[in-house]
């Protein structure tokens, strides 16, 4: 992929991940709109980067990701980055039905129905790009957290086909596949977490080698792991960090 003169939506763009590669693309030229679902902490971004352009849509509004796609058909960058982990233990009573779907909503189906959306507009182009980021946790889960990790092994999953299905077409599919980074998500938890600049300058070096599947950080280590001694992998994934 060449680093310029695309057009880009990142999904939960105004923060983390999503605010750290909207800075990196708009620095390399490229023209980028990002969501996100907070009037004030959208302000802040656009002082910050005037040129960004920031649409406010709640990923499981199904109408909102409709208008994204009618409203921006320049697109030929998507990057399904919005993301949502809560912990608890699934037969805890006071779980509700709804946060279960919210996390599912916003984690996997809001990635798959967005792609459905944008891909007849992204095959016109002659070159296009899919990303999603889906994380260490969709190889080896923890015990904490069962609908957040199976969102992202199924969004993992579903890459991989997408890829398979496009390899023929203009649209190359990529995965940035994360440990934990240094994010509002993951406030007050967790060490040796990785900052998002860092992943984005590995980010950048695998994208623009047209690396599809990016282990970034230590996931290279877990796959190592999850290959060779699976039961140590999930001994030291089971605990969360």
């Amino acid at each position: 992929m060449k680093a310029t003169h695309h057009t880009i939506l990142i999904t939960g763009g105004t923060s983390g991940i999503g605010f750290a590669l909207a800075q990196r693309f708009l620095r390399e030229g490229n023209a980028v709109i990002v969501t996100g679902t907070n009037s004030q902490k959208a302000e802040v971004v656009k002082s910050q980067l005037p040129k960004i352009t920031i649409e406010l849509a709640d990923m499981r509004d199904r109408q909102a990701l409709r208008k994204l796609a009618y409203s921006y058909p320049d697109v030929n960058i998507l990057i399904n980055n919005a993301g949502v982990q809560y912990n608890y233990d699934f037969a805890d009573g006071a779980i509700s039905i709804e946060q279960i779907e919210t996390e599912l909503d916003i984690n996997l189906l809001s990635p798959l129905y967005l792609t459905k959306l944008f891909l007849p507009q992204l095959l016109s182009h002659p070159t296009a790009a899919i990303v999603n980021v889906s994380s260490g946790l969709g190889i080896v889960p923890k015990q904490s957290a069962p609908i957040y990790c199976a969102s992202k092994a199924a969004l993992h999953s579903f890459t991989k086909t997408l890829r398979w299905q496009l390899e023929a077409t203009s649209v190359r599919v990529f995965e940035i596949i994360p440990p934990i980074v240094d994010t509002a998500m993951t406030q007050g938890r967790g060490r040796g977490k990785l900052k998002p600049e860092a992943l984005v300058e590995e980010f950048w070096h695998n994208f623009t080698q047209d690396r599809l599947e990016m282990r970034i950080g230590k996931t290279k280590l877990l796959f190592v792991l999850e290959r060779l001694m699976p039961t140590l992998a999930e001994r030291i994934m089971r605990p969360g960090f």
